[in-house]
């Protein structure tokens, strides 16, 4: 596997100054961001499928070991405060449990069975999305993962960080993040491991794009939960419907924090209205604000 062979030009990087160890290591960061200009078409194809599914009431479910996991539970969990993603549509499936958060666990990785056994326990069905991450494209437990899930009929996306990865050959949708050997060889959680955020962070966002949680480049679905964000939310309806402070305030208040429904409401509908408007065009704002009052 290329992720764990050893690069022969860092041999003796610890013997480097530290300042030009650590431009080598910014260089390869770039170079792994790089690595996925060639998986642009199949992360969209991988988004609008994944889209089609989620907008039928399905779930994400996030698979993986040590620091893949990691990094799939932390995608997963940065959509419910940006785009009011509901928590109940989040399935995490963590070699070795959730504590492998913050702590190893020893042959979790190993353990296919237990794979096969949590994604029936979470009863993944046609509806989900299941996505597995693992740099060596060979982790028994994420393949496992994804193999259940695809069995069960969920849609299913490997990533992986070696070509030709059992994961990848499992998945429906493969995604390729070829990082090549590390600065420190077996240590993923350099380019591998930003390789895999930044595939994470463009599969989810192109999704939730398409299940419509985001308009004219705005969070129109994101959680009020700070200061900070009701100022951003009061902005949003302000300019959104053309209207001063004061009124996109009593819109926000009248709406129960709801961005959506306060722009509509800024706009002149009433709470039902702008509701209603709301469920007809499925949640998607410029539906309802195309809709005839």
């Amino acid at each position: 596997m290329s992720t764990e062979t050893v690069d022969p030009r860092f041999v003796d990087i610890d013997l480097w100054p530290t300042e030009t160890a650590v431009e080598a290591m910014l260089e390869g960061q770039l170079a792994a961001v790089a690595a996925l200009k060639s998986q642009v078409g199949a992360l969209a194809r991988a988004s609008d499928a994944a889209a089609e599914r989620l907008n039928r009431g399905g779930r994400l479910v996030y698979a993986g070991a040590g620091t893949s996991g990691r990094i799939a539970v932390q995608d997963g969990v940065e959509l419910t405060p940006t785009y009011d993603w509901p928590s109940d549509r989040l399935v995490y499936l963590m070699a070795g449990g959730m504590g492998a958060l913050t702590e190893s666990v020893e042959g979790a990785e190993d353990d296919a069975d237990a794979a096969r056994a949590e994604i029936a326990a979470a009863g993944v069905g046609p509806l989900d999305v299941v996505i597995g991450v693992a740099a060596s494209g060979r982790t028994p437990y994420t393949v496992a993962a994804v193999e259940a899930g695809r069995a069960a009929g969920a849609l299913t996306i490997g990533i992986a960080n070696n070509k030709g990865a059992p994961l990848l050959a499992a998945a429906e949708h493969a995604l390729l993040a070829e990082t090549g050997s590390e600065l420190v060889a077996g240590s993923t959680r350099m380019k591998a491991g930003t390789a895999q955020k930044a595939v994470l962070n463009l599969f989810s966002t192109a999704t939730m794009l398409r299940c419509g949680r985001v308009y004219r480049g705005l969070m129109v679905d994101m959680r009020i939960s700070n200061i900070k964000l009701q100022r951003r939310a009061a902005a949003m309806v302000r300019d959104l419907a053309g209207v001063d402070e004061a009124t996109a305030q009593a819109a926000l208040d009248a709406a129960g924090r709801d961005i959506k429904a306060a722009v509509l409401i800024a706009g002149g509908a009433n709470v039902d209205e702008a509701r209603e408007r709301l469920a007809a065009a499925k949640g998607n704002l410029r539906s309802a604000l195309e809709r005839k009052p």
